[in-house]
């Protein structure tokens, strides 16, 4: 069982390593060239579609998550468990409330702030990732 859950933990990981680079630099930096005509509505269909993609990955990661910290705990399982709080905390206190100021309207400053404030999660991914592999290749 643990190998399963390393395997999903792992997977669900470092799909969003990938997902992140990508939205920071990529997706994001093009909200700029939306423009404001239209800007709303593509805020809103991006926030649903979104939600519909990353919401199964985050929820499988942070259930395996809890299954290490329950059955291994260690050094590396709460390094990772501390930088997911830290992820997770950063998606709700700030780029989400970032991306429900964006559904208003474009604004060229919330779209910068969201990238400047995005790095500390596409950080803190990027570690987890790591330790992710480091927890799988310990099993």
């Amino acid at each position: 069982m643990i190998e399963t859950v390393l395997l999903t933990h792992a997977a669900a990981t470092w799909f969003m390593v990938g997902l992140i680079w990508f939205v920071q630099v990529v997706h994001y930096p093009l909200f700029t060239g939306v423009g404001e005509d239209g800007w709303a509505r593509y805020s809103r269909r991006h926030r649903s579609l979104t939600t519909l993609v990353v919401a199964p990955m985050m929820l499988a990661e942070l259930t395996c998550t809890i299954l290490l910290v329950v059955s291994r705990p260690g050094a590396l399982t709460v390094t990772g468990t501390v930088l997911l709080a830290l992820t997770w905390t950063s998606t709700f206190s700030v780029q989400v409330p970032l991306h429900g100021r964006l559904g208003r309207g474009h604004n060229t400053g919330v779209v910068r702030t969201l990238v400047a404030t995005n790095w500390a999660r596409t950080i803190f991914w990027s570690i987890r990732g790591v330790i992710a592999l480091l927890l799988l290749s310990a099993s």
